[in-house]
């Protein structure tokens, strides 16, 4: 068992976190800012990554279906035990909302398509493509509403989502794929190109985010959040994604997701509202560290 950890952790979560150590140690040098690569791959790489996907994809739509409510079912649960905790501890309503943010949005992204491709190769890159969009979408609206809820007030949650490159760009690509045609050559070498460069620019950019987050919080609430995101996450997901029906490689992508650390978006959603923003940031780091462990033990499994 500790020679497959070992390989496990060697040849898949390593590679993933020597770019966020390069980012991170040598960001400053390099005069390198997360922002410039953060809005480059949200307007430019991401869109053409889930195009180049989406447009191909060759899982039927019901599957792709279950997938959805199985993935989204998962971080719904994951996010609701980590509000309740909270609630149960006694903590603050910001707190709470705190923990449900950092526990119902996992870094599926820049993490997660990197990690996914490394375990199970390229044809699991379908399945955590849906995975991530639906992901990225239901915690991002759930992260918004539950902003204004404490604050009492509507946040334009929709508006904001809609707005979202890699939402906007899901129904052209589904064009092809139900109309049974491939896109034109040239369309899919561009959007081969820039969806190549997803993986390592968005590591690079977590590295320099992750640099750039400051003074951590080492204490208990922010570690119990944390090990709810990378323990429950999986565990809530091998009871459920099964029980819509999803199995094979589709399920074992949707586990591996459901253990991904918290996700950076949460803590610019955090910062731009004023909710306990210093928590989720040590959140946010504290699981990505945590999970080097925990990841390498969840995909012993597969």
């Amino acid at each position: 068992m500790f020679f497959q950890w070992f390989s496990i952790f060697f040849n898949v979560v390593t590679p993933v976190f020597a770019l966020i150590l390069t980012a991170y140690l040598l960001g400053n040098k390099l005069e390198i800012h997360s922002r410039s690569l953060s809005r480059t791959s949200y307007y430019l790489l991401v869109p053409a990554f889930v195009f180049n996907v989406l447009s191909q994809v060759k899982i039927d739509a019901a599957t792709a279906f279950r997938m959805m409510v199985g993935i989204g079912l998962v971080y719904m649960i994951t996010g609701l035990l980590g509000w309740g905790l909270a609630r149960g501890m006694g903590l603050s309503k910001e707190i709470a909302t705190a923990f449900l943010m950092t526990c119902i949005f996992g870094n599926v992204g820049n993490y997660g398509l990197a990690l996914t491709k490394f375990c199970f190769g390229p044809e699991a890159m379908e399945s955590a493509t849906i995975y991530m969009l639906t992901t990225n979408t239901f915690s991002f609206f759930c992260c918004v509403m539950a902003v204004g809820w404490l604050k009492g007030g509507s946040t334009g949650a929709l508006k904001k989502l809609i707005k979202t490159p890699a939402i906007t760009i899901v129904p052209l690509a589904l064009i092809f794929p139900m109309a049974d045609i491939d896109p034109p050559i040239m369309v899919q070498r561009i959007a081969g190109l820039l969806g190549d460069a997803m993986i390592p620019v968005l590591l690079l950019a977590l590295g320099l985010q992750l640099k750039e987050a400051g003074k951590l919080n080492f204490g208990k609430d922010v570690f119990l959040a944390s090990l709810i995101r990378l323990i429950a996450g999986p565990a809530i997901a091998i009871v459920v994604i099964p029980l819509v029906g999803i199995s094979g490689i589709e399920a074992s992508a949707g586990i591996l997701q459901s253990a991904m650390p918290s996700a950076v978006l949460t803590a610019i959603i955090a910062m731009e509202n004023d909710v306990a923003p210093a928590f989720v940031t040590s959140v946010i780091c504290i699981s990505t560290l945590l999970s080097l462990v925990t990841l390498t033990v969840v995909m012993s499994f597969f």
